[in-house]
């Protein structure tokens, strides 16, 4: 069975040896594939879903910030905004299935214009996706199914500190926000 230190400790590695985002997240992306098909079990106080939105709980975060690990959980139907991450981040489903909406990422001279929407994707339990490179990095997620989607994040830096844009896929306005950490739920 794959264990979450062990995990840790590679992508640590990784992280401290490469430089390219691409590479990383190719990595990073073979990591996590071992890690969802080696049976590993998210603590049950990190899978609880919100009824209110969905939630993020943070498994590890790089003492330098480097990077972060986080249990993001929906509940059905729940959605996220228009969103861009400002650094790489791969998302393996751990349970459950979410509908990702990708968007060309606007130039900062393209103000005051819809987003182009980029296509769509199902992604389902097991499956890991690069979900974003500092070049590549405006999508939506909405938890389908009946189910709670659960996914395991992994980001180069620290996503809950990091400010971010959420976009109007309509007129393309662009709204910084913080997305901080959510407390895990004991029983």
């Amino acid at each position: 069975m794959e264990t979450l230190d062990r995990f840790i400790e590679d992508v640590t590695n990784l992280v401290g040896r490469i430089d390219d985002e691409h590479e990383i997240t190719r990595e990073v992306s073979a990591l996590l594939s071992r890690l969802l098909a080696g049976g590993y079990r998210l603590p049950p106080e990190v899978t609880r879903p919100s009824k209110d939105r969905h939630v993020t709980y943070p498994l590890y975060i790089a003492p330098d910030d480097s990077w972060s690990l986080a249990s993001v959980v929906w509940n059905m139907g729940q959605r996220t905004p228009v969103h861009g991450h400002e650094m790489w981040g791969v998302v393996g489903v751990y349970s459950g299935a979410e509908q990702e909406v990708r968007y060309v990422k606007p130039l900062p001279s393209e103000t005051g214009r819809a987003l182009t929407p980029a296509g769509e994707q199902v992604w389902e339990r097991g499956q890991v996706t690069v979900c974003c490179t500092t070049d590549d990095d405006v999508h939506a997620v909405v938890a389908i199914g009946d189910e709670p989607t659960i996914g395991i994040h992994v980001y180069g830096g620290n996503i809950g500190t990091m400010s971010r844009r959420s976009y109007d896929p309509a007129t393309g306005a662009v709204h910084w926000f913080v997305s901080g950490w959510d407390s895990p739920v004991a029983d």
